[in-house]
């Protein structure tokens, strides 16, 4: 079947508005928006002004009033502790009323900000969807995050309340979660004024009297209440999402209702090829904006059934974790990021435990969230026998940008490539002075103004940062601060971050492009190269591999032929003379590979441990691999 893509994305190009209106029927608003899209309001416009609604009335209310109150909304399987839980969304509304009752009898109202610290329960969805029902706005941190990022976060959004867990489950550890909030309360400026605590059974956290609250005691106390949905705009926020920012203060990423709401629903259908009813599986946490999306919001909007899953794809208890989770809840489309399956590949490279579970209904995988490497794609399509999507988007613009719609039909699939732009993405790719490049020549990604509905119309109460940051380098384009290029059929290819393209001896050089030859090594289960300053070329790249498991090889006899395969195939150019072999790479707890701090640490410049490191001894192990190398340096 031929695909639909090129006459959807034609018609959004020939009448934006239009289409967007049509999308927008889609959505049950209280008052129709006067105008699709407002020019002269915000930064560079805004979506649906005028229009009435209510993100949870959609996601919940509607239907529970068109009879589906008695279908699954809700599964949620813990690995950590065994827990399994299903909510109707009748069931799933009444906890959301029972929280949005408490919430409002400690005085959150409509505009108020509430922080949510919660591991991946139930709860925490549901706290959420509380919020969006009282049209108060939520910033959701993720679980386990340090107390002065989290200080920071309720200094900048001026919460009010923030709802808690005693703890969260990681493999083989508690992690007690109030002693970091407490902190991180007597380090603010601003002192929220309660704080609801979920005890949870591996953990019981103290209690400040006359601040805070148990969460059941009160939820308990509210049951029964019929607390209804407040109108708000489609232009108010629903949710400010912080990422690190460089300046030491974070970015807080707003989220709209009107707009969110269009461009997710949409998706669900067109880009996922999912309908009410399947289940679709995010194997990602609510701390991250794949989680608020692709967790809470869209699978809930659209009447799809959303699953939570507490645990790990390795070691919870084994690679097989996520082929046990897909098996038993008929998962038709699951969506992680790729070092997911590139830790699933190193301890199962042949795929011995995905053949162990039927995957009958399962139709494909989409993953997101780095780059995807070509090596890791293919052999999640050979394992898997079903389409692997991989698929672009970020923080910012809280929905695809770049995809293979198989909504639409799938189109032919280019490894290495997230395929082609969304409808209300216009691409583009310039060099540095703003000029379009040719077909295939690397240079800087970014998208025309306006972005479309989901996207984010400013950072919380910092404009004049939101236009500094994304908008003033390419006058009239959103900056996305990749690198890469658009081939002669349409395809973009993502190869880096613009900050990680190497000058070399006056050469530009990207590190994605390496590291897919690098991941070509039949011993290299992953891989990250780094440029590393040099006094004659300015930089040279590093790679760091990780070998799979049961390599037996000597591992400087790998090094020495990945170095190979880079100069047969970039050439002497590339300079790449240093490969090291490294038990693991450290990442974020979402899953991203710190290639910053790695770089900071070959050139012996000073670092410090980053806030969102998942397990701070793997950056000490690769600063020691350098170190034996001679690059390095030690944190400051």
């Amino acid at each position: 079947m031929q695909s639909r893509y090129h006459s959807v994305y034609d018609g959004w190009k020939a009448d934006p508005e239009g289409f967007w209106k049509k999308a927008a029927e889609a959505v049950d608003w209280f008052r129709k928006p006067e105008r699709i899209f407002s020019a002269g309001d915000g930064v560079y416009g805004r979506w649906f002004k005028g229009g009435e609604t209510n993100t949870c009335f959609n996601c919940l209310d509607r239907h529970v009033a068109a009879g589906r109150g008695g279908e699954t909304a809700i599964i949620f399987d813990s690995a950590m502790n065994g827990a399994r839980r299903r909510f109707t969304y009748a069931e799933a509304m009444d906890e959301v009323k029972a929280i949005a009752a408490a919430l409002s009898a400690l005085g959150i109202g409509k505009g108020d900000r509430v922080i949510i610290y919660m591991p991946m329960v139930p709860e925490a969805i549901f706290s959420m969807l509380a919020c969006a029902r009282l049209g108060a706005v939520h910033s959701v941190v993720f679980g386990g995050f340090a107390a002065s990022e989290l200080a920071s976060r309720i200094d900048d959004s001026g919460a009010k309340l923030i709802i808690t867990a005693s703890c969260g489950l990681e493999p083989g550890r508690v992690v007690a979660y109030k002693p970091l909030v407490d902190q991180a309360i007597a380090t603010a400026r601003i002192k929220p004024a309660h704080c609801l605590v979920l005890q949870r059974q591996e953990l019981a956290a103290d209690l400040v009297a006359g601040r805070d609250l148990g969460f059941a005691e009160m939820v308990d106390r509210h049951r029964g209440s019929d607390i209804g949905c407040t109108p708000v705009l489609a232009t108010d926020a629903l949710y400010i999402l912080y990422t690190s920012g460089t300046t030491g203060q974070p970015k807080g990423v707003v989220r709209d209702n009107g707009g969110h709401m269009v461009a997710l629903h949409w998706s669900m259908a067109n880009i996922y090829g999912l309908k009410p009813g399947e289940v679709f599986w995010t194997a990602s946490d609510i701390g991250w904006v794949v989680g608020h999306s692709y967790i809470v919001y869209a699978p809930l909007l659209a009447g799809v059934t959303t699953l939570i899953y507490e645990g790990k794809p390795v070691g919870t208890p084994d690679a097989g974790a996520f082929w046990r989770i897909v098996s038993e809840y008929d998962v038709r489309v699951l969506f992680t990021a790729p070092t997911a399956f590139r830790a699933i590949r190193r301890e199962d490279p042949n795929g011995k435990l995905v053949a162990r579970y039927a995957k009958a209904k399962f139709r494909a995988l989409f993953l997101a969230g780095e780059r995807a490497d070509p090596e890791t794609l293919k052999w999640a399509e050979q394992t898997l026998g079903v389409p692997v999507i991989d698929h672009w988007w970020q923080t910012e613009t809280g929905w695809p940008i770049a995809a293979n719609p198989i909504g639409l039909s799938q189109l032919p699939v280019k490894h290495g490539s997230p395929s082609v732009p969304m409808p209300g993405y216009d691409i583009q790719v310039l060099d540095d002075a703003g000029h379009p490049v040719a077909a295939g020549t690397l240079g800087n990604i970014v998208a025309k103004l306006p972005l479309p509905p989901g996207c984010l119309p400013t950072l919380w109460n910092a404009d004049a940062r939101f236009r500094s940051a994304y908008l003033e380098e390419f006058s009239g384009y959103y900056k996305t601060a990749d690198a890469g290029y658009i081939d002669e059929d349409g395809y973009l290819f993502i190869m880096s971050r613009t900050d990680d393209i190497i000058n070399c001896a006056g050469h530009r050089l990207s590190t994605g492009a390496m590291e897919e030859i690098c991941a070509r090594h039949p011993d290299v289960a992953e891989c990250a190269v780094v440029g590393i300053a040099d006094s004659l070329k300015g930089q040279v790249p590093c790679g760091l591999l990780v070998l799979k498991k049961g390599v037996r090889r000597e591992s400087a006899e790998i090094e020495l032929e990945v170095v190979k395969m880079i100069r047969e195939e970039i050439g002497p150019v590339a300079a790449f003379k240093t490969a090291i072999a490294v038990e693991r790479l450290p990442k974020t707890r979402s899953g991203k590979i710190l290639r910053g701090s790695i770089q900071k640490i070959a050139d012996g410049l000073p670092w410090k441990m980053p806030a969102t490191i998942d397990d701070p001894v793997a950056l000490e192990e690769i600063a020691e691999a350098l170190r034996h190398r001679g690059f390095g340096s030690r944190p400051i």
